[in-house]
Formats: structure tokens, sequence, C-alpha cells
């Protein structure tokens, strides 16, 4: 288990202990953003560094300007004697009455003063806007990146286990909105250079007025700080869930799924399920909303009579002459930034602390490690292999699973033989193609490759010599010519490759149809996409086994979509191609597994028996008897 995870259940409310171990995510998740782009992020800093100035430096000015002002109407009222007072109220050369730098001028000085901080404070905040628009931008793409680039270093059966896809998915919604994280611990940095000034005034005037701020303050942190625990716990208990309403929504508005949904009539079941399950998250979360709006608001009743109650002392010292009118609004304006920067800074803890928890899923992810590990010093992969791959009582399960889906496999794949995988579904053919390909790692005993055990060679050099293609292949949604070349990506721009083997797979004469050719898009997920038959995908598919020249050939129900004439020539072909070289071959139809050296029969994960056709009919086991009921299908 991670150091980060919580024994507890997922819907428990967090402890502020771990609140605070979660800081601990912050300088890990600062160098992740730092190596995201360390200029943005230095600009940003620097910038809210500059506006956090900006309040207690507009206060202070204004208060100058009223001081100011009263000072002009004081000098007006007492210049009366002397000018005289008309009908309208104050002379009109009252103007002149204080000269100097303590006139008119110096009042507009400051007042252009105070619109010139308004300008730069407004500049500054767009600015630090744009900085967290691009460093946002900047910090999802990049962390996508990581998590694919860690994704490709991870074992199959990883992502086959539901609670490691609960963290992969966890992890992918990290990569979005993570820097509101960073905008809100550098926005706390700036509110309490800010406070440090405010609160420098307001200790100089009354000490006391501190004590009331936190105690009006505190009980909205801690109310906040709770109901955030609680919306953390729900989102984790409904991750699951979750996946499976991004599920339906995808069965129930999918052009790869409305041709079965319109069939079956399965639009009602769908939406009655999706009705159901987001209906209960709504309810769940309407509940928790409520409750924070109320207590929310009666925390906010107790942070207002907190600041009236400082309005009212500080309207006192005013009245009993001991502060200037300027005094009175700069306190007051002091004390209610303070307590608003006070109330953020708080509950931006608690977001902060949270945010913190969520890094933890993003972390964890990439703390996931593969176990097929490898080796330090990898063997040199045979060129060409001699021997063939020997199994060796090799066994595998799958994590949490009781049941083997392969044991006791004990048999030989000799150099330049092709091999039948047969046995019903379930029985553990694809399994076995994945512990050849290395793409599992048997749980007990062991694969030789040349007499060496195959974990002592590197994996991707192994996978560069077989050319593999499954039942459930994909069909990527790009150029014909680029669904050929992932057969062999290395060779992507190798034009002349992709059309050769579009030619030995029989997909040639496909391309000579499609408007594009070979730089036609498949597919209808885009504007100008062709969409092809299944027979027609499986050509295309079947195309990516001929781009490498490959020691070991694997095909897993090639022709399960194509007519009988298609499927003939897609074997003559074959055989063509695997001459001299090891070949497996997994299919239902006995007319093409015939064609193997031998053929090797699985049921229930073990091996049953194995030999030629002739041999295995003359046994009268298990092989004998499918192959009869199937042909007794076309008498």
């Amino acid at each position: 288990m991670s150091k980060n995870t919580r024994p507890s259940s997922p819907t428990a409310p967090l402890t502020f202990k771990e609140r605070i171990t979660a800081l601990r995510n912050l300088p890990r998740f600062f160098r992740l953003v730092w190596q995201t782009s360390p200029g943005i992020m230095l600009a940003n800093f620097l910038l809210r560094i500059a506006r956090s100035a900006i309040p207690v430096s507009i206060l202070y000015i204004g208060k100058l300007i009223i001081d100011q002002v009263v000072l002009l109407l004081s000098g007006s009222a007492n210049g009366a004697g002397v000018h005289g007072m008309g009908r309208t109220g104050i002379h009109h050369t009252w103007l002149s009455a204080v000269p100097g730098p303590g006139g008119i001028h110096h009042l507009w000085l400051l007042v252009g003063l105070e619109f010139g901080l308004a300008i730069i404070s407004d500049a500054l905040m767009r600015s630090i806007t744009l900085m967290d628009s691009l460093l946002g931008d900047k910090f999802s793409n990049f962390t996508s990146i990581r998590i694919m680039q860690h994704a490709a270093t991870l074992d199959l059966d990883q992502f086959e286990d539901s609670t490691f896809y609960d963290k992969l998915e966890r992890a992918r919604q990290q990569t979005v909105g993570r820097t509101a994280l960073l905008s809100m611990v550098m926005g706390q940095v700036q509110d309490l250079i800010s406070m440090a000034f405010l609160a420098a005034a307001l200790v100089a005037f009354n000490p006391w007025l501190i004590l009331l701020l936190l105690v009006a303050v505190i009980p909205a942190f801690l109310g906040e700080s709770y109901f955030n625990d609680r919306s953390y716990a729900l989102m984790r208990a409904q991750t699951e869930g979750r996946r499976e309403l991004d599920y339906l929504r995808y069965l129930g508005a999918s052009d790869e799924t409305a041709k079965e949904v319109k069939l079956f009539g399965l639009s009602g079941f769908l939406i009655d399920r999706f009705r159901s399950l987001s209906d209960k998250f709504y309810r769940d979360g309407r509940a928790l909303s409520i409750k924070r709006s109320t207590w929310g608001t009666l925390f906010s009743l107790l942070g207002s009579v907190g600041y009236y109650i400082a309005y009212v002392v500080i309207i006192l010292h005013a009245i009993q002459g001991r502060l200037s009118i300027g005094d009175l609004t700069f306190l007051a304006g002091s004390f209610r930034q303070l307590r608003g920067l006070l109330e953020g800074i708080l509950n931006r803890f608690t977001s902060v602390s949270q945010g913190a928890i969520y890094l933890k899923d993003l972390f964890e992810f990439f703390e996931i490690g593969p176990r097929i590990q490898p080796v330090a010093h990898p063997r040199p992969l045979p060129q060409p292999i001699r021997e063939g791959f020997v199994f060796e009582d090799v066994g595998f399960r799958y994590q949490h699973s009781e049941r083997w889906a392969n044991r006791h496999l004990s048999f030989t794949l000799r150099v330049g033989e092709k091999l039948a995988l047969v046995g019903e579904n379930g029985a553990g053919k694809t399994t076995l193609i994945k512990l050849l390909t290395r793409l599992y790692d048997p749980t007990e005993g062991r694969i030789l490759l040349d007499g060496v055990d195959l974990r002592e060679y590197d994996a991707a050099e192994l996978r560069s010599q077989v050319g593999v293609i499954f039942q459930d292949f994909l069909r990527y949604q790009m150029t014909m010519a680029q669904n050929i070349a992932v057969g062999n990506i290395d060779h992507k721009e190798d034009r002349g490759l992709i059309e050769a083997s579009a030619q030995q797979s029989l997909a040639a004469a496909l391309a000579e149809k499609l408007p594009g050719r070979y730089d036609q898009e498949l597919g209808r997920r885009f504007r100008h996409g062709v969409e092809l038959s299944g027979g027609e995908w499986q050509k295309v598919a079947l195309a990516r086994a001929y781009m490498r020249d490959a020691q070991l050939l694997i095909l897993d129900e090639p022709t399960a979509a194509l007519d009988a004439r298609a499927e003939y020539e897609v074997f003559q072909r074959f055989a063509e191609l695997t001459k001299g070289r090891t070949a497996v071959l997994i299919s239902h139809r006995f007319s093409t597994v015939r064609m193997a050296d031998r053929i090797l029969v699985l049921e229930k994960g073990e091996m049953l028996e194995i030999g030629s056709h002739e041999e295995l009919l003359a046994q009268g086991g298990r092989y004998a008897e499918l192959f009869h009921l199937q042909a007794r299908g076309y008498r």
C-alpha cells in the first residue's frame, strides 16, 4: 500500500492530520508545474507579489484624499470671515484658502495616484489571469503526456484490474484544473503580504480588533473545512459510479453502439439506468449543498456581527476626536479587507489541503510500477531463433482472482512450426498468446526461448520480433495508411511497405475503392471519414501483421469477419508469409485450423491434447468431437 493511501473507508471524513500530511504533496506539485513552464510560473509569482501591495496603498491614499478634502473644507470655512459667504454656501474663492503643497493641487495629485494604482491593479490582475490560463493549458497537456508515457510502461493485466482503472481515472481528472491549486497557493502568499500591511495599522490602533477578527472568521473556516471534507469523501465514493455514467452516456449516444441499441430497443433501459444513477448522485450532492448553504449563512452572520462591532468601535473613536475622518475610513476599510483576506486565506487553506489530497491521486498513479521489470543487462534476442519456445508448467492468474486463466501448460513451439490453438471461449487461448509475447509474466512456471527464460530478454525487443493481430483489434479513426502503419510505427512514412502489406492482406483492392485511397480517413468520428464493413476492417488490421519482418507471427481469429472466399485467399497468403517462420493461429474454424502443423486443445485453461489434425482425429478425443460437430453443420 502506498504511504499516502488511506486505509479507512473512502466515505470517511478527513482528519486535520491527514490535511497537514497532504500538504507534503505540494513541493512535488510545484516541481511538476515548474517543469511545465518555468518562465510563466516565475512571471505569475512576481506579478502576484507586486499586486499584494496594492490594496493597502489604495486604502491609505484614500485616507489622505479624505483628510485633504476635510482640510480644504475647513480652510474654506475659516476663510469665510475674510471673503464672505455667498447664498450658495462656500465662497468661490475657497480654493485659494489653503495654498501650497497642502492645497487643491496636492488633492488632485493624490486622486491621480489612486487612479494610477487602480489601473495598475487591473492590469496586474488581468496579467495574472492570463498567466494562470496559459499555465493551466500547458500543465494539462504536460501531465496528460506524462500519464500516457507512464501508462505505456505498465503491464497489460494492470489495465484489466478495476482498482487500478479507478486510480487511472482519478489521475486523468487531475490533469485539468490543478493549476487552480497553484493559483490558490500563490494567492495565499499574495494575501498574507497584504494582510501584514493592513494588520499593522489595526494593531497600532487597537490590538483587540485582531482578536475580534479571528473570533468572527474562525467558525466560518471550520464549517467550510468540514463540508469540503464531506465533498471529497463523496467524490471518491462516486468514482466507479461516475465511470458507469460515462459508459452509459457512450452506449446511449454513439455511432458504434447505435445499431444494437436501436435493434434491441435498449434506449429505454440505458436511459432508466442513467437516470437512476444520476438522480442518486444529484440527491447526495443536493443534501450536502443544502447543509453547506445553511451553515454557511449562519457563519457569515457571525462574521458580519464581528465586523460591525469593530466598525462601531472605530466610529466612537472618531466621534471622540481621536481619529480623523480619513483614519476612520482607512481603519474601517482595513478591517473589512482584512476580514475578507483572512476568510479567503482560511477557506483557501481548506481548498489547498483538499487539492493537495486530490494530488495524491495523480502521484499515486505515477508511483505504480510495472510488475514486469526490465533486467539490468538483458540478453540479446536470438537472430534468428534456433530452438523455439518451451512452456514449462506455466500458469497465470489475474490479480484479485481465484481462478487460473492458464495452468500446467507444458509444450514446445518449434522454430518454423505453425501451431493452432483450439478451445471454447474462455479456455485461455488469448491469455496463452499474451504470455508468449510477454504482455503477461507467468504466475508460476517459466517460458524459455532458445533455452533462456523470457524474463532475461528485453520485452520491447521481443515484441519487435512478433507480428500479432488480436480478434478485438482497434479500428483507428485515422487514415488507411496510418491504420496499417501502426503494425510497425517506425516505418509510418514507408509508403512502399504499407502498400505491400495491404497487397498481402487483400486490403489493397479496398484502398483503390476509397476516395482518398491510402490517405482516406477511416471511421465516422471525423467529418470526412468513411466507415468500413467488419470484413474490410479486418483486412486493414491483417495488413499490420505484414508490416514487420517478424520471426513469430500470431493471428487471433484473423478471419472471423471474412467470407469463405476471402478467408481462403487470406490463408493462402498467410501460408506463403509463414514459410520458414514460427506462427500461432487461433480460430474456431477447423477448415483453417487443419493447415497447422500441430493443434493444441485447451480446456479451462489447461492443455487437453496436442498433435496434428490427423493424429487428434485418430485419438477420438475433444478435438475430434468438436471437429465432427462443426462438420455436421455443413452437411
